[in-house]
C-alpha cells in the first residue's frame, strides 16, 4: 500500500506543473516593470486587476497604475518615464470605450469559466489570458487584453499584456479627450449615475439638435420632390425622405461623437450600435423605396393597370416583378444584418454562443417561427411555379376575384364588388381554387332559363345566337350553343352558351343576353313561363 502511494507521488507533481504551466505566463516580474507583491497592488484575479486599476487611474495615482501594464517591450530606461503616461492614457481609453460588467469579469485566480453551457469549449478550463475589448480603427483590430503571470515560487498576477501596453497611444489618439473637452468646467465632469454631470445636459441638447437635422432633412426633401419635373424623382424623393432624414441624424451624431466631445462607456456602448443600427437600416429602407419606385414606374409604363384582360406574359413579367422585390428584400435584410455585425464585432463574441446554441435555436425557429416560414416558402413557390399571377381571375372559395397582390405571408384578393380578401399563402396554396385565366383569359358564359314544357328550344337557340352575335360582349361565334340540360314535371331547364374574351365581359354579356332572352318570352310567347299543375279529383 505505501509503495503505491509513493509510486503515485511523481505523476500527481507532473501534473501540477503540467496543469500550472497551462494555467499561466512564465515571466520575470522584474524584467517587464512590475513589482512583486507591490503594497496595495491586488492582481490575484482578472476583476481585482481591472477594479483597482480603474480606481488609481480615477485617483490620478498613475505611478501605482503602471504596475498593472506588462511594460516588458519598453527600454528598461523609459519604463519609469513613459509608464505612469501609458497607464493614464489606457485609464481614459478604458473609461471611453468600456462598460464593464463586474459580474461576467472573472474573480477566480485561474479565470475558470465554471458556469455556462456543458459543451462550451471553454467551461471548467483554466484561463491564463482574456479580452477585454475589441475596436476597429482604419481596417484594423485592437483589443484590450489581460493576461496572467508568473515568477517561479510566487503566486502569479494579473497584467495588462504587451500588445495591450503597445496599442494605447493608437487608441488614446482615437478615443481620448477632444478639443471641446478642454473648455468643460472640472464641476460638470462629476459623476453622476455612470455619466459625467456635463453629459447628462450634452446628451438631450444632442438629441434635440438631430430631431431638427432630421426635420429640415425631411422638409427638404419633400421641397426637391415638389420641384422634380420627372414623376420617378418625384416619387423617389417622397418615399426616402423619412429613411434619408434617419441616416443623416445618425451620421451628424458620430461625426459629433468623433470631433467633438468623447462620451463615457455606458453612454458609448449605448448610442454608438444605435446609430450603426440606423445607419444600415436607413439605408436599407432607402435602396428598397427606391427600389420599389422603379418597379412601380416600369409596371406603369410596360403593363399598365393589371386585370385578366392583359396578356398572360404581361401578368407574369407584373408577377415576376413582384418576386423580385422580395428576393431584393430579402437580399438587403441579409447585407443589413451582416454589415451591422461586421460593424458591432460581433461575429468574434457569437461564434462560440451560435455554434454552442444552434440546436435551441433551431428548435425555437422551428416552432415560433413555422407559420411565418412557411408562408414564405409557399409565396415563393408562387413567384417561381406561378399557378396563379397577379392580374388573374380566380374562384377561391365560392368568391370570383382578381389576385391583386402576392405578398410575403399573404394574397391579396379583389372580387368583382371591390371587396378585399387577405388569404394567408400557405392556406391558399393548399386550397383548390379555379384559375380562370391559367392559359388566357377567355370563358364561356352559361345563361339558364327555366320555361314551360311547350317552349320550343330550336326557335330560342336562333334568337339566342342572333342576339349573341350583336353583343359586343361574345366571341367565338362558331362556340354558341343552346340544349335543354335538365327536364322535371314542372318544366325544362334550357342552357344558352356564349365565349367572352374576360372574366368581366363575360359577366357583363351574360346579364345583358338573359334579359334579352327572358325580354323575348316576355314579349312574344308569355305561355312559355312555368306553371303548377294540380291534379284534381276524378268525377
Amino acid at each position: 500500500m505505501t509503495l503505491a502511494i509513493v509510486s503515485l507521488v511523481p505523476s500527481m507533481a507532473f501534473a501540477a506543473t503540467s496543469e500550472g504551466s497551462a494555467s499561466w505566463y512564465e515571466a520575470d516580474l522584474a524584467a517587464i516593470g512590475a513589482q512583486e507583491n507591490a503594497e496595495g497592488l491586488n492582481r490575484r484575479t482578472p476583476r481585482e486587476t481591472v477594479r483597482n486599476f480603474v480606481t488609481l487611474t480615477e485617483t490620478k495615482e498613475y505611478q501605482k497604475a503602471a504596475e498593472f501594464l506588462n511594460l516588458g517591450d519598453l527600454p528598461q530606461a523609459d519604463r519609469a518615464k513613459h509608464g505612469a503616461e501609458l497607464a493614464r492614457q489606457l485609464g481614459l481609453v478604458i473609461d471611453r470605450q468600456l462598460w464593464i460588467d463586474w459580474s461576467s469579469l472573472s474573480a477566480r485566480p485561474d479565470a475558470m469559466q465554471d458556469q455556462g453551457p456543458a459543451n462550451h469549449p471553454l467551461t471548467g478550463k483554466a484561463r491564463r489570458d482574456i479580452g477585454l475589448k475589441m475596436v476597429k480603427l482604419n481596417s484594423q483590430t485592437y483589443e484590450i487584453r489581460l493576461a496572467r503571470y508568473k515568477n517561479k515560487g510566487r503566486e502569479p498576477v494579473w497584467l495588462f499584456t504587451p500588445q495591450t501596453v503597445e496599442n494605447i497611444p493608437i487608441l488614446y489618439e482615437a478615443y481620448g479627450p477632444h478639443i471641446f473637452e478642454a473648455y468643460i468646467p472640472s464641476s460638470l465632469k462629476q459623476r453622476v449615475g455612470g455619466l459625467r454631470l456635463w453629459e447628462w445636459i450634452a446628451l438631450p441638447l444632442l438629441l434635440c439638435a438631430l430631431l431638427g437635422l432630421g426635420w429640415l432633412i425631411n422638409r427638404m426633401m419633400r421641397w426637391l420632390g415638389y420641384k422634380a419635373n420627372s414623376p420617378l424623382l418625384r416619387q423617389a424623393a417622397e418615399k426616402t425622405r423619412l429613411p434619408l432624414a434617419l441616416v443623416a441624424m445618425a451620421i451628424a451624431a458620430q461625426l459629433f461623437f468623433k470631433m467633438g466631445v468623447s462620451f463615457s462607456g455606458p453612454a458609448t456602448n449605448i448610442v454608438r450600435p444605435f446609430l450603426i443600427i440606423i445607419v444600415v437600416s436607413g439605408l436599407g429602407m432607402a435602396a428598397l423605396k427606391i427600389i420599389d419606385v422603379i418597379l412601380d414606374r416600369v409596371t406603369l409604363r410596360v403593363i399598365g393597370d393589371i386585370d385578366d384582360t392583359r396578356s398572360i406574359k404581361k401578368r407574369e413579367l407584373y408577377t415576376s416583378i413582384y418576386a423580385l422585390r422580395r428576393v431584393v428584400v430579402l437580399v438587403m435584410v441579409a447585407i443589413s444584418a451582416i454589415v451591422l455585425l461586421i460593424q458591432l464585432n460581433l461575429f468574434e463574441s457569437l461564434g462560440m454562443s451560435l455554434l454552442a446554441s444552434a440546436g435551441v435555436v433551431t428548435v425555437l425557429l422551428g416552432i415560433a417561427g413555422q407559420a411565418v416560414l412557411g408562408n414564405i416558402m409557399a409565396s415563393l413557390q408562387i413567384a417561381l411555379a406561378k399557378p396563379v399571377r397577379i392580374g388573374d381571375s380566380v374562384l377561391f372559395e365560392g368568391n370570383w376575384a382578381y389576385v391583386e397582390s402576392i405578398f410575403y405571408t399573404f394574397i391579396r384578393l379583389r372580387t368583382w364588388d371591390e371587396r378585399r380578401i387577405i388569404v394567408p399563402v400557405k392556406y391558399f396554396v393548399s386550397q383548390p381554387f379555379e384559375n380562370w385565366s391559367v392559359k388566357d383569359a377567355r370563358i364561356m358564359n352559361t345563361i339558364v332559363l327555366f320555361l314551360d314544357h311547350s317552349a320550343d328550344i330550336r326557335q330560342l337557340r336562333e334568337v339566342f345566337i342572333e342576339l349573341a352575335k350583336n353583343d359586343e360582349g361574345v366571341i367565338d361565334y362558331h362556340t354558341l350553343a343552346a340544349s335543354v340540360t335538365q327536364h322535371s314535371r314542372a318544366g325544362q331547364e334550357l342552357s344558352f352558351y356564349a365565349m367572352s374574351p374576360d372574366p368581366s365581359t363575360a359577366w357583363a354579356t351574360a346579364m345583358r343576353l338573359r334579359e334579352a332572352m327572358l325580354d323575348h318570352v316576355r314579349s312574344h310567347h308569355p305561355d312559355w313561363w312555368p306553371y303548377e299543375r294540380f291534379d284534381g279529383p276524378h268525377i
